[in-house]
């Protein structure tokens, strides 16, 4: 993928608009569950993928090490079946990411340790919290092939973005069509507001923007 999402005008884009677009072009991506623990940066980078599962007590595998392959710029994505009851991320891994300059970690599962997130300000999303520790419970079983989100799908590459609202995945060969979309609903929303607060009332300005066609699925326009 280039790197053309890191001009600013779709660097400033909001999950929400960018879930907009997802569904105005019938594509999955906006991760149900998975909220902000730490930072206080918007994040959007490709995704570098890792995949967990239960240890193998013959040959039991790492569980971090992996963060010495990840790139500045890159989202870490961690797949650990959604499971609460371990984690697979905690203050050492939020410190090294921080430093490295990676832009933020998405888990399919929960995190510990989470003050020294916030003391770093590191951006993690997660499905939760809890202390118990991931080690000789699960352990590293692929790293950037496809991982899940839940109902999300993500291979190594895709787009990630987070904030308040949440994280949304969009595949890497649709990023720049999606992202053109979200642009258009962000434009139409702020022309919205204008013309509200020049005394337009708010169905007027919608209905003259055609706000609702840029939210609505391509397959039912009228």
């Amino acid at each position: 993928m280039t790197e053309f999402w890191k001009s600013p005008k779709y660097q400033m884009l909001s999950t929400a608009e960018i879930s907009d677009a997802l569904d105005f072009l019938g594509l999955p991506g906006s991760a149900h569950g998975l909220s902000r623990v730490s930072g206080t940066a918007r994040i959007m980078g490709p995704a570098f993928t890792v995949r967990f599962a239960p240890v193998d007590h013959q040959q039991p595998g790492t569980v971090g090490d992996f963060i010495d392959d990840v790139a500045a710029g890159q989202v870490i994505v961690l797949d650990n079946g959604a499971r609460t009851d371990c984690t697979v991320w905690g203050g050492i891994l939020s410190q090294i990411a921080a430093t490295k300059g990676i832009a933020g970690t998405v888990i399919n599962g929960v995190c510990r340790d989470t003050e020294e997130a916030v003391a770093c300000d590191y951006p993690l999303f997660s499905r939760g919290a809890f202390m118990r520790t991931g080690k000789d419970r699960v352990q590293v079983e692929s790293i950037n092939t496809s991982v899940s989100l839940g109902d999300v799908r993500v291979n190594a590459g895709d787009l990630v973005v987070g904030d308040r609202d949440g994280v949304v995945a969009i595949p890497a060969n649709k990023a720049q069509q999606v992202l053109e979309h979200a642009l258009k609903i962000h434009e139409a929303e702020n022309a919205i507001i204008q013309r509200v607060q020049a005394g337009s009332t708010l169905k007027q300005a919608r209905e003259k923007l055609s706000y609702h066609t840029l939210q609505r699925s391509e397959g039912t326009h009228q």
